[in-house]
């Protein structure tokens, strides 16, 4: 009897799973990201104020502080594909209620909903490529499809330019676009769960578990030092780059450097462009020559230098986005494989639980901060400079993140090190994280 790995048909099935789960991700990621081109005309349409857009993506991390601690719970009971169908409809219904009416009332509820939805669906297509990609290609398989699922965030931010006149006609037909994407996630959701019924994944080789997020309160006392640096770079960095460039970056760019929608969003959207095709070279990099403490300080130091670029402007404004993308590429291509040297195995769940959890409640925080800085600013197309302390926020976070990067480097180049500064492959990470 031959094994999966030497079945074509089981091959075959594990490489449609991969597209599909993949695509799925493309529109999930198209639809957070659809607040961000819509700012500008949600505030001058339907009132909103910074603070209000702000919670709109703060109320979509909110619900995630609590769902790591059960996510992998419900998908380890009723398995990978249903509980991907299940959240998947959650998200559709959540897109869709967005779109419903321009009450932010309304529009909340719908991203909250859609939060809740996609944080356990993200947790199930984790497992799902795990169990599929088990004995060989998991690490190729998480970054494939992190790189097809960062896709839906860059047309989501060029969908003023290739979808102009939706945007024309007001605010309410962009979000029924992203609803389409929705749809077209619950589609492909439905192809993985009826592809999957047709074969028998491998077995996982003893050597390569895959982490699941659930949290053991007894380990999080265990976890040294080096690990407490990269939980706190990795909330502070995350609350810098998604805040700012998924909920008022483009509004920011319009306002501040008066620019068009589509030139804002075309700008905007080099960060993820940059992050599509280099996330997976460096992840390469570090697993072939190591340094990957010192990789976190480099791209944390892209991080306020690209704040200090978006600030001043001058004509180079791209660039400064193209450093930003490179940062977002390097530091989750280093910092979530790092973790397995961090802690033993039987803990992987626990130290990543922690992270997302951390990182989530960061998020949320700092999506509504910046909301209320500009408020307070009165930050607006004729007030351009109300949005310095929004910039000064986040640049400080920056320097935050560029510190515990500093602290992690030096522990991890002295006598306490955990082999971060060397050669060699790290085991797969959940793909939540790579986010």
């Amino acid at each position: 009897m031959t094994t999966d790995t030497e079945s074509g048909d089981s091959t075959n099935t594990r490489w449609w799973i991969l597209a599909f789960v993949s695509l799925l991700m493309f529109g999930n990621y198209y639809v957070y990201d659809s607040i961000g081109p819509l700012a500008e005309q949600l505030e001058r349409q339907l009132g909103f104020s910074d603070t209000e857009i702000g919670a709109l993506n703060a109320i979509y991390s909110l619900p995630n502080i609590f769902l790591v601690l059960i996510g992998g719970l419900i998908v380890d009971r009723f398995g990978a594909p249903r509980v991907t169908l299940w959240t998947t409809a959650i998200c559709l219904a959540g897109a869709i209620l967005t779109a419903w009416q321009g009450s932010f009332v309304t529009m909340a509820a719908g991203r909250l909903l859609f939060g809740i939805g996609a944080e356990t669906m993200l947790v199930a297509v984790t497992v799902a490529l795990g169990i599929w990609f088990a004995r060989s290609g998991v690490a190729f398989a998480m970054a494939l499809s992190l790189a097809v699922a960062r896709g839906g965030s860059y047309v989501a931010d060029l969908s003023p330019v290739w979808a102009g006149s939706i945007y024309d006609r007001g605010w309410q037909e962009p979000l029924i676009l992203a609803a389409g994407f929705a749809a077209l996630s619950m589609f492909f959701a439905v192809s993985y769960w009826w592809v999957d019924k047709s074969g028998t994944p491998p077995k996982p080789l003893a050597e390569t578990p895959v982490a699941t997020e659930r949290i053991r309160w007894k380990d999080v006392a265990r976890f040294g030092r080096s690990f407490w640096y990269i939980l706190a770079l990795c909330v502070l960095f995350y609350s810098v780059i998604f805040p700012f460039r998924s909920t008022f970056a483009i509004k920011y760019f319009q306002h501040a450097h008066e620019m068009s929608l589509e030139s804002a969003a075309l700008l905007n959207s080099y960060v993820f462009l940059a992050a599509i095709f280099a996330t997976p070279l460096f992840g390469w990099i570090a697993d072939r020559y190591g340094r990957r403490a010192l990789s976190m300080v480099f791209g944390s130091l892209l991080l306020p230098l690209s704040f200090v670029g978006v600030f001043i402007g001058a004509g180079g404004l791209w660039l400064t986005t193209v450093l930003l993308g490179i940062s977002f590429s390097l530091i989750p291509a280093v910092l979530w494989p790092s973790v397995v040297k961090l802690v033993e195995a039987s803990r992987l769940g626990t130290a990543y639980g922690l992270l997302f959890m951390m990182q989530a409640a960061g998020m949320t925080v700092a999506n509504v901060v910046a909301g209320w800085l500009n408020d307070v600013g009165r930050a607006g197309a004729d007030n351009p400079a109300g949005y310095t302390p929004m910039i000064i926020f986040f640049a400080g976070l920056s320097l935050g993140a560029l510190f515990f990067a500093l602290a992690l480097w030096r522990r991890e180049i002295g006598p306490a090190n955990h082999g971060l500064e060397l050669p060699g492959g790290a085991i797969p990470v959940p793909i939540r994280e790579l986010v």
